[in-house]
């Protein structure tokens, strides 16, 4: 897989919207239509909305679901770890990678998803390549998508009613179209690392390897083996 600029177009989306958010989401739709139909079927519905609304409305539906009040977190290390302390690790680590691939951050932490998807645009170690993409990436965009199901929702708004007495309606008729931006980018690296496979360990090892072996033993299965050569 030489060509990687689909990671920077996405990394695009996961940023807080300024003007042009919507000229880079068509961008973004007009290769995927090309080299990824199946992601692009799954992405036309977030495309319409933003089409359709002004910067101030994808503003705040990008922090309904993000930042206030969120659904779920573009971290990638909190996805994965929570508040375990293998999460500061991930993120130390993450943070040599980054400044390994000279890749300024900005304001945001190293492992937010939009700095890890323009971090895989940069990396020249294929190895690394894969075990970013196959044992973090698609795990965590898994993760992230479980928390938009409907009666997971509906507790967590719950559980925010009694915590903060106001809750922030999303305010999307049919879903959040976030769920369909976040399917849309692991359908493209389940098809762009399809190859890629990891033998599961039936005792759960240290996280990987490269830069992930220092991270500690992880705690999902789904995260952890060896890679198996082709």
């Amino acid at each position: 897989m030489k060509d990687r600029s689909q990671y920077q177009l996405f990394s695009a989306l996961f940023r807080y919207p300024v003007e042009g958010y919507q000229q880079r989401v068509n961008l973004c739709m007009s290769l995927l239509e090309t080299e990824y139909p199946d992601a692009a079927k799954e992405m036309q519905r977030f495309v319409d909305y933003i089409n359709a609304r002004s910067l101030e409305e994808i503003e705040e539906v990008f922090g309904k679901t993000f930042h206030i009040q969120a659904i779920c977190y573009l971290d990638i290390g909190y996805v994965i770890f929570g508040e375990d302390y293998k999460r500061g690790e991930f993120l130390v680590h993450m943070k040599q990678e980054q400044q390994k691939a000279n890749n300024d951050c900005g304001e945001e932490l190293p492992d937010n998803l939009a700095n890890v998807l323009m971090l895989m645009t940069k990396v020249e170690d294929k190895e690394f390549l894969d075990e970013l993409a196959v044992k973090v990436l698609i795990p965590a965009l898994n993760n992230m998508l479980k928390e938009f199901d409907q009666a997971r929702m509906e507790l967590k708004n719950k559980i925010l009613k009694k915590k903060h007495r106001v809750l922030i309606q999303q305010d999307i008729q049919y879903g959040n179209i976030y769920f369909n931006a976040l399917k849309a980018l692991l359908l493209v690296l389940e098809k762009d690392f399809r190859d890629v496979q990891f033998e599961i360990a039936e005792v759960v090892p240290t996280f990987g390897a490269n830069f992930l072996t220092n991270c500690g033993t992880c705690t999902s299965p789904a995260l952890s083996g060896t890679k198996v050569s082709n």
